[in-house]
Formats: C-alpha cells, sequence, structure tokens
C-alpha cells in the first residue's frame, strides 16, 4: 500500500509539470483543440454523408456507426492523455538520458509511459463522452447493464493499447526508431473507426485476432448495442490480459539488451 501510495504521488508530481510545461504554450493549446476539432467533425460528416446515401451498412444504421466512431475517439484520446510520454522517448534512448532514469528509485514506466499526461487531450474527452451518451439514450441502449459492460469493454480495450504502447518502448530500446512505430500503431489502429464488418477476409480476420483494433473499439460498441453474446467480450479480456503480460516479458527482455547510445 505505501508502495503504490509513493508512485500515486509521483505520477501526480510528473503530472503537474506536465501541465506547466503545456500552459507555456497557450496560443498551441488553442490551434493544437482546433485542429483536433475540425478532424473529428470531418470524419463525422464523412460517416453522416455515408449513411444518408443508404439505409444501412453491413447491418449497422448511422446513429450505430457513429457509436463505434466515438468509442474509438474514446479509446484512442484515453491513450494518448496517458501514453503521451511514448512520443518523446527517442531522445532519451538517443542522448543516453534514459540510464538516469534506469538508476531512479522508481519504475520507469512512471517516466517513460505515464509520466506526461496530455492534458490538452482532456478537454476532448468530455465532450466525446457526452456525444456518446446522447448516441446511447437516442439509440435506446441506455441500459444499466449495457452501460457497465461497455466501460468495462473499454478497460479492455485500453489494457490492448498499454500493450502495445509497452511494445513501441521496447522496440525503440533496440532500434531507437519510434516516431514512426507510433505513428504505424495509430494508423493501423485507425480502422477501428469503422464497423470491421466493412472489411473483407482476410482484413477482419486479422484486425480482430491478429492486431486486435476490433476487439478495441468494435467490441464494446458491440456489446452496447446488444450486437455481441459475450463470446468476443471474453476473448478480448483473455486475449488484452495475455497481449499485456507479453509486452511485459518483452520489455523485460529487451531491457537486458539496453545500451547508452549517448554521447
Amino acid at each position: 500500500m505505501n508502495k503504490l501510495r509513493r508512485n500515486l504521488k509521483i505520477f501526480f508530481l510528473f503530472s503537474k509539470y506536465s501541465l506547466r510545461t503545456t500552459l507555456q504554450a497557450r496560443l498551441g493549446i488553442v490551434v493544437f483543440v482546433l485542429g483536433k476539432i475540425i478532424r473529428f467533425a470531418a470524419l463525422f460528416f464523412f460517416i453522416y454523408l455515408i449513411f444518408i446515401r443508404t439505409k444501412g451498412f453491413q447491418g449497422y444504421n448511422l446513429n450505430q456507426a457513429l457509436i463505434i466512431y466515438m468509442t474509438f475517439n474514446i479509446i484512442d484520446t484515453t491513450s494518448q492523455i496517458l501514453f503521451r510520454e511514448v512520443y518523446r522517448f527517442r531522445p532519451l534512448i538517443t542522448s543516453g538520458r534514459f540510464d538516469l532514469v534506469l538508476t531512479r528509485p522508481y519504475h520507469p514506466f512512471l517516466q517513460i509511459l505515464v509520466g506526461g499526461i496530455d492534458f490538452m487531450d482532456i478537454f476532448l474527452l468530455l465532450p466525446y463522452f457526452a456525444i456518446t451518451m446522447f448516441l446511447v439514450i437516442k439509440g435506446g441502449y441506455f441500459h444499466l447493464i449495457n452501460l457497465l459492460a461497455y466501460l468495462f469493454s473499454l478497460i479492455v480495450g485500453l489494457l490492448i493499447a498499454t500493450a502495445f504502447h509497452i511494445f513501441i518502448l521496447a522496440f525503440g530500446i533496440i532500434t531507437t526508431v519510434v516516431d514512426h512505430t507510433i505513428l504505424i500503431y495509430r494508423d493501423l489502429a485507425a480502422i477501428g473507426r469503422f464497423p470491421i464488418e466493412i472489411y473483407q477476409e482476410p482484413i477482419r480476420f486479422i484486425f480482430t485476432f491478429v492486431f486486435p483494433v476490433a476487439l478495441m473499439t468494435n467490441v464494446p460498441a458491440q456489446i452496447l448495442m446488444r450486437k455481441n453474446q459475450g463470446n468476443m467480450f471474453a476473448y478480448g479480456l483473455i486475449f488484452s490480459v495475455g497481449l499485456l503480460l507479453l509486452s511485459l516479458w518483452v520489455w523485460q527482455r529487451t531491457l537486458k539488451r539496453y545500451q547508452s547510445y549517448g554521447g
């Protein structure tokens, strides 16, 4: 319990420093948030245009497709809020400053994984939840059991996102390549903006059971809309825990191969 309290204290300390850094560029905050809003609105409108020209799409109506899109945004934005420091990992490796992180009396993930909370994305997360709840109420899915299952499924999706970010950190130790890797991850994850049923096999299989985008975004929305009987939820729970444990094992193995690149 004392160790947990100490880790939380360190986490909040890093978060405070991150907030101070963010507030130093207030114009940048406005531009950043505005850009995200424009991108979100453009894709929202794109989905709307598709569905107003059709009565349905692979068994989904407009409201259901938008719930999947909003679920993707919630997962994606939450992972960016929590794991923004991963984007800054490469300079630590190439400069050799990662040596100092490893010598500090706390787990390195407190600094390199969750050590830089992105407060700018928090401004977007709350409206995302509000829009999602509006769509849920409009679609008639506002039931306590559905909502609890949905929230738990979001946690499963975040576990998968956490595992992938740990893999990216491990890959960065070996190759010093982080920026391109995380962009590839985000591009692949973006497939989850839409119902997975719109993709043909084997793409659908790959993004469900290999790179589990569907487990992160589609399955939570399907459970909420009662389109999933629970088998994929059970698989997602087992898969997410297994993937997280695998990522931690890979991290430990990779850490043994770390060499200081600074100089």
